[in-house]
């Protein structure tokens, strides 16, 4: 019999609900698998990338999760291109690796269960959906 091999070391991420004037942002890591709503964003521009800048500080991720929406059938529209933007812009200011996920509904389950902050709890539901994916 071989031995088992050892548990794979936690990951932690800062996931994203882009938005143009707004972003939700949640935390969570594999340990816990679970996200958890961080805060919303409201800036715009460079003021943006200086507060996301504070939050990797803060909280030192691995990785970054950005939700990109799409139409129902599955169809690009501009937000899609605007959040596809946001990622790579992201990765190219902070040398993270990011994951897209797609995000149809989350602001709207967000919303539904009662969320005082929609976007940071939709940032967290796109985080959730992430975290299954990496589940054994």
């Amino acid at each position: 019999m071989s031995p088992a091999a050892p548990p794979a070391p936690a990951r932690s991420f800062l996931a994203f609900d882009f938005g143009v004037r707004r972003v939700g942002v949640a935390v969570g890591n594999t340990l816990l698998a679970e996200a958890r709503p961080l805060k919303t964003v409201a800036a715009e521009g460079d003021a943006r990338f200086e507060a996301i800048a504070r939050l990797i500080d803060e909280w030192q991720p691995d990785a970054l999760v950005v939700g990109v929406p799409f139409h129902p059938d599955g169809a690009e529209h501009d937000n899609t291109r605007r959040a596809r933007r946001f990622a790579r812009q992201l990765h190219g200011r902070f040398r993270l690796p990011v994951h897209e996920v797609d995000e149809r509904y989350t602001t709207v389950d967000a919303l539904a269960a009662g969320a005082r902050d929609a976007d940071a709890a939709a940032a967290a539901l796109i985080l959730d959906q992430h975290l299954r994916t990496l589940a054994p």
